[in-house]
């Protein structure tokens, strides 16, 4: 592991060394916490020391320690008079004057190392006392290790210390634990969360390793035995007190400690003096996580449970605890009525607080106590586990949860709770990219309602059956029934209703070629007054895609900045899953591959995150037509899984992408009455049924491979300067808004040689050599002689096959900047910084910001302006 953060105590050891090479020696105190890496900054330090004569020798944990243990590990190292002395069993004060005069002799520059002198015995701390009152006088470097969290007030090598603070040869060196950003850069590629990492080791660079060799949430066994050597140098009292503490959790309650354990306060001294331990303004702390969960994990399982007893009775008699806590404490005693007492309320408390994984989890915890015979009960967990699972993205789950609701909401007779189960379960269906399915959900959810009274759960039918319509194209439909649920709506004070209804409206007045962005808006701003989470983040998400598809890039690239950074603060997976994926289906548009190609395989390579099938519909497509423009790996798996699942949904505005990108791709192959199919399929699902921009996409490549055809509609302008043969004016069309492939693109029909060689420039720019393939054959066929033969591989690669973001971020990182600051340059959330950083380390090579920036400045990257 590189040695991180280091470099100026290296630095200050070695000025050090140059004072004591000129007769001015120097003991040197070199503390930190176990595991902070105090041996691997002197090994470092030996690595640059070229020529010089080391001595090490060590203390050593044990019960009773060795008297002057590193002395004669020394002494077994060398030969001469020191070594005879200690090999002969001569008097303490004749081995410290040998000593001192065998590492300050002028014969060789010698530097000794006594590591561990927390274990010390009494002999080798006067042994310490001894030098640090005369090395001054040498040209000797002594370099003492020690654990300053393992010191307690009273401990013999405080005295010492004290006693040589005034001394002309002692300095100080004490070792901090690394930041959050040197715990990210050792991280690296390494499947784990980075900043969980830096949570449970506190930055303890020997925690920091272990645990990327064991992965997260794992204790590494190394960590559990090093915690356990600790303790077994402890009383039983304590050991007990460390238990207790480490089950209450990260920060201990000193009150609750005490009243559980009738704690003494020597026990909470000597507790301290372990250094598991710490002072918390009036409370105590664990000095890292990581020590908390070793501790936990060696409780016995009897003995965990009554501790978890006891403090859930003492919590519960408080009357004012979190239920989070109580929930937690309840499960770990197996108390299964104080679990549903506690966890339904947990949940809800997350829930409104943006925690949806922490909620999701507290009504699973209900769920696993909860009594199958008590009917009302199951039915609202499940209700409330669904609504959770939504908005993480994990719509099987919902289904699943949704399904069992509705059964026994119907068994109860209650007709208004399994009209909204039934709501819920059409958008589950559609998110599951069920179509039909979700259509009839909807249709029955207002089927059953409207024969109740008017209700705030009819209000939301309408409004989910207006947006099922909306997606099978029924314009009119969709506009009518979301009417009834605005009105009805607002009739009662449901803001909630107001924006979802407003929501679908603004995006079925777009995609017919109207104006819905303002509707849109309006939804956003509904919903943001009134803290609707997730109006909000579907607004937003409907905000980017409109203007994505009406090619407003600068809107688009707004809302999805907004957007992700109110999304992934609370939580809203589905929703910054969403924005992500039309990010990278703008980011296709604007030929900006390499970030576009970034983005899908992070969303399709997710580890226990959810994707529902509809949130892969835009990566799938998107990453088939960058490989298959490229001609590199696999296209059509993705194109086949998006095929599939845009099929399922019924609906023409994912259809018709995913066709056209295969009609493309036939294409690009030589393969035409296989494009000429995939286009005619989907231009049947597409008039009336998408907008015009995505109409233009298929529309296009029927006219390519088949000729003239009679639109239905107007089509915008480069489409339909192509058609009428105005090949120039359709390329400057395109390049008006920023789609250099799509300009290209629109050449390759053209027999104007100076045209068809600006197109090949561009698609060699572009790495499209699929595409540029098919121009050199159009070329060829055309007669046009000297076609260039397209760039070398070498001069196609990226340094170091860094993405066109990552040099951008690897850039910033060379010009000193925060993850913070990158995330604010870039318009990116800084949780893709993160992702963005730790893939430019791995793929240049290094492990820290700083080996980076020189990185950076070899391949001639910097910062721009």
């Amino acid at each position: 592991m590189e040695l991180l953060e280091r470099a100026s105590f290296l630095q200050t050891l070695t000025g050090y060394a140059d004072e004591a090479r000129q007769g001015k020696g120097r003991l040197v105190l070199v503390s930190g916490e176990s595991g902070i890496g105090k041996t691997a900054l002197l090994e470092a330090f030996q690595h640059r020391m070229k020529g010089t004569r080391w001595l090490w020798g060590a203390c050593d944990g044990l019960l009773t320690p060795r008297p002057l243990g590193p002395l004669f590990d020394i002494g077994l190292q060398i030969d001469g008079e020191f070594g005879t002395l200690c090999r002969g069993g001569s008097p303490r004060d004749q081995l410290f004057m040998a000593f001192l005069a065998e590492i300050g002799s002028p014969a060789a520059f010698t530097v000794a190392v006594m590591e561990d002198v927390h274990w010390a015995d009494e002999a080798t701390t006067d042994l310490l006392n001894f030098l640090g009152r005369r090395l001054a006088r040498t040209n000797a470097l002594l370099l003492v290790t020690y654990r300053d969290d393992e010191l307690p007030g009273d401990h013999p090598l405080r005295v010492v210390l004290g006693d040589l603070a005034t001394q002309r040869a002692i300095r100080r060196m004490r070792l901090p634990p690394l930041s959050e950003q040197a715990v990210r850069a050792l991280a690296g590629q390494h499947d784990v969360d980075a900043g969980e990492l830096y949570r449970v080791t506190g930055g303890n660079p020997f925690y920091v390793s272990e645990v990327l060799d064991a992965g997260l949430p794992s204790v590494p066994p190394t960590v559990r035995d090093a915690v356990a050597a600790r303790l077994a140098r402890s009383g039983p009292g304590t050991r007990r007190l460390v238990e207790c503490a480490a089950v209450i959790g990260t920060r201990v309650d000193r009150s609750l400690l005490a009243a559980v354990t009738e704690v003494s306060g020597s026990q909470v001294d000597e507790c301290l003096a372990t250094g598991i331990l710490v002072p918390d303004d009036d409370d105590l702390r664990f000095r890292h996580e990581l020590v908390r969960m070793a501790v936990t994990a060696s409780i016995a399982p009897h003995r965990k449970t009554e501790l978890h007893a006891r403090l859930l009775a003492e919590l519960e008699d408080r009357g004012d605890t979190d239920p989070v806590l109580l929930a937690h404490y309840a499960e770990g005693a197996g108390d299964g009525k104080a679990v549903l007492r506690h966890a339904p309320e947990a949940g809800r408390r997350s829930a409104a607080l943006g925690a949806h994984r922490e909620a999701a989890a507290q009504f699973e915890r209900a769920l696993r106590f909860c009594d199958e015979g008590d009917r009302p009960t199951v039915t609202e967990l499940h209700e409330a586990v669904a609504g959770e699972y939504s908005l993480l993205d994990r719509w099987e789950e919902a289904e699943r949860a949704l399904r069992i609701a509705l059964r026994l909401r119907r068994e109860l007779g209650d007709d208004l709770s399994a009209g909204q189960d039934l709501r819920m379960l059409s958008t589950a269906l559609w998110r599951l990219c069920r179509g039909e399915e979700s259509s009839r959900a909807a249709e029955e959810a207002v089927r059953v309602l409207e024969a109740l009274p008017e209700s705030r759960e009819l209000a939301w039918a309408y409004a989910s059956l207006s947006a099922a319509y909306a997606e099978h194209g029924r314009i009119d439909d969709a506009i009518a029934i979301g009417e009834k649920a605005r009105d009805l709506g607002t009739r009662l004070d449901q803001a909630d209703v107001v924006s979802y209804a407003l929501n679908t409206t603004g995006c079925v007045l777009g995609v017919s070629g109207r104006e819905g962005m303002a509707s849109l808006e309006q939804a956003l701003r509904i919903a943001l007054a009134a803290g609707l989470q997730k109006e909000v983040g579907r607004a937003y998400c409907n905000l980017q895609e409109l203007g994505s598809l009406l090619q407003r890039f600068h809107d688009s690239e707004r809302y999805y900045a907004e957007g992700m950074a109110y999304c992934e603060e609370r939580e809203l997976g589905v929703f910054s899953t969403c924005l992500m994926g039309w990010r990278a289906r703008t980011l296709l548009l604007l030929a900006r591959w390499d970030e576009a190609a970034d983005i899908c395989a992070r969303m399709l390579d997710r580890q226990g995150i959810g994707i529902s099938s509809v949130n892969r519909l835009n990566p799938l497509t998107v990453l088939g037509a960058i490989r298959g423009r490229r001609g590199d790996g696999d296209a059509w798996a993705p194109l086949d899984e998006a095929l599939a699942l845009a099929d399922g949904t019924g609906e023409a505005q994912w259809i018709v992408p995913v066709r056209a990108a295969r009609a493309e791709l036939r294409w690009l192959a030589g393969r035409h009455d296989l494009a000429a199919e995939e286009a005619i399929r989907g231009y049947d699902q597409a008039p009336g049924h998408v907008d015009p921009w995505t109409f233009g996409s298929i529309a296009i490549w029927l006219h390519r491979l088949r000729g003239p055809v009679d639109e239905p509609i107007t089509l915008p302008e480069p489409y339909a300067r192509e058609m009428a043969g105005d090949w120039r004016g359709a390329a400057a069309a395109w390049g008006r808004l920023g789609r250099p492939y799509d300009a290209a693109m629109a050449w390759l029909g053209s027999p104007d040689e100076s045209g068809l060689r600006e197109a090949l420039r561009t698609l060699d720019d572009l790495g499209a050599r699929a595409a540029a393939a098919a121009a050199r054959r159009r070329m060829g066929e055309l007669g046009l002689k000297a076609i260039p033969r397209g760039p070398r591989p070498a001069t196609r690669a990226a340094p170091a096959g860094l993405t066109a973001r990552e040099q951008d971020v690897l850039a910033l990182l060379a010009d000193g900047l925060s993850d913070r600051e990158i995330s604010r340059r870039l318009f990116i959330s800084e949780r893709t910084v993160h992702h963005h950083v730790s893939a430019v380390l791995s793929k240049i090579g290094v492990a820290s910001r700083t080996a980076a920036a020189r990185e950076a400045a070899r391949m001639g990257i910097g910062a721009a302006g």
